[in-house]
């Protein structure tokens, strides 16, 4: 397989939000009177906003409508939109840089599919949104991490072939939704985890341009 694009998760592979979803998740949790702890917030890894909210909810034995569940996710959205309005180029991981800048000179194109709706913001934010070719979020489209949709989209938007892709995920989630869409899949994180990856790293930094080509 030649590798023409790489399509990169964005939580836990190029920077962490998981501290500010955890706190907004907490505040939200702590609102309804149930315990949310870190280790609850590691279940919600690549969850979208409704599946994490009613994942919470459940734990507190709680069933609310669809209008109140939206009025809490947009609290929850809300309130973390104001936690990650401080982040800077500095919460980038170390590594993410230096790996773009192998892709871009080998032609490779570099592309996002992330569960977030903020995504866009995100990478703004981290000044790294103008290296993209294409950013595939969860505001375009209808189902989550596992389905394979929002790489496929980005396969499209980015005019590369699934077989020519490969994905870049720390979710075991993330990894089925690679394996679906028919890529190539790289794991960040612990390989006992993401045993679906043909390659798991611990971190971003590890990951060189050489690597992937021998895929």
């Amino acid at each position: 397989m030649s590798c023409r694009a790489v399509i990169f998760d964005l939580d836990g592979v190029l920077t962490d939000t998981a501290i500010y979803h955890f706190r907004a998740w907490k505040a939200l949790a702590d609102e309804l009177g149930i315990a949310f702890t870190e280790h609850d917030n590691e279940q919600l890894k690549g969850v979208d906003r409704l599946g994490s909210l009613r994942w919470i909810l459940q734990q507190g034995g709680l069933t609310l409508s669809e209008a109140e569940e939206a009025r809490l996710m947009q609290q929850k959205n809300a309130h973390y939109l104001e936690l990650i309005a401080h982040m800077t180029a500095a919460d980038l991981y170390p590594g993410v840089q230096p790996l773009f800048a192998q892709l871009r000179q080998s032609g490779t194109k570099i592309g996002l599919a992330s569960a977030s709706k903020n995504a866009a913001f995100v990478v703004e934010r981290l000044g790294i949104a103008a290296q993209f070719d294409y950013i595939a979020d969860a505001n375009q489209v209808i189902n989550s991490k596992p389905d394979p949709e929002v790489f496929l989209l980005a396969a499209n938007g980015l005019g590369v072939a699934p077989q020519h892709c490969i994905g870049v995920e720390d979710a075991l989630a993330g990894i089925e939704a690679i394996n679906r869409a028919g890529m190539k899949a790289i794991g960040i994180g612990d390989a006992k985890v993401l045993s679906g990856a043909l390659k798991v790293y611990p971190d971003v930094a590890a990951i060189t341009l050489t690597n992937l080509l021998k895929l």
